[in-house]
């Protein structure tokens, strides 16, 4: 009696990094990154000094565009057709982010390098800043994927975030909790606490939602008194 030989870890990965590249949302993270940097290099087209806070500001909604980027990242219109593949979703998703994740860090540094460096703010801070923002729509493009059946969540992710980027930090915080601040305010360091606060609960919630997603309905509607819990 012979065993089957199970296949390596490694030749799995490499079997599926092809179709995963396939799949990825090229054109909106494509997008993502190129008005990024479109953004992070417009202080170099205009006349005069570069101003510090526009340059900040710049770096920031350059940050923000890659992150709306990778709010696709987990659109996959063949999803249900997929679910039974003996690859477990948390490994799918992990290639996925290995893929695009360099790439977006990529595009973070050339709109860095392209902002003047007598105006470029703190580089860490600010990077700090762009991670834990798209960590916060990766962990909404999970969510979204774990909770419920849509196979382009992208869309709404992307627009929650720019709602959220738009209104929570200039109209519903309170001033003792900002988190855009200028580099010479005394806020500064408080405030990148909070971001880095915020990148680990987003972070928590994208392993959180790494599991396979739970059955339709499973979410909204209690199950039944005096049934039995099933088994997927």
């Amino acid at each position: 009696m012979t065993s089957e030989r199970r296949p390596k870890p490694y030749a799995v990965i490499r079997a599926l990094l092809r179709p995963l590249w396939r799949t990825l949302p090229r054109p909106a993270l494509a997008a993502a990154g190129g008005l990024g940097l479109l953004l992070a290099g417009l202080p170099r087209l205009l006349s005069g000094a570069p101003d510090p806070w526009l340059c900040l500001n710049l770096l920031r909604a350059a940050g923000l565009c890659l992150a709306l980027g990778l709010a696709f990242l987990f659109d996959d219109p063949a999803r249900h057709t997929t679910a039974p593949v003996p690859v477990r979703r948390p490994l799918r998703g992990a290639l996925r982010l290995a893929l695009a994740v360099p790439v977006a860090a990529l595009c973070w540094t050339a709109a860095l390098l392209l902002v003047p460096g007598q105006a470029r703010p703190p580089v860490g801070a600010v990077t700090l800043e762009a991670a834990a923002t798209a960590a916060l729509a990766l962990a909404g493009a999970s969510a979204a994927v774990r909770c419920t059946d849509g196979t382009r969540p992208g869309a709404a992710v992307a627009a929650g975030l720019t709602a959220v980027a738009v209104t929570v930090p200039t109209l519903l915080l309170p001033q003792r909790w900002a988190l855009l601040v200028a580099v010479g305010d005394q806020r500064w360091a408080d405030a990148h606490g909070r971001w880095a606060g915020l990148l680990v609960v987003a972070v928590a919630v994208v392993a959180l939602c790494a599991p396979e997603p739970l059955r339709r309905g499973s979410v909204l509607r209690p199950r039944p008194r005096g049934t039995a819990p099933t088994t997927a």
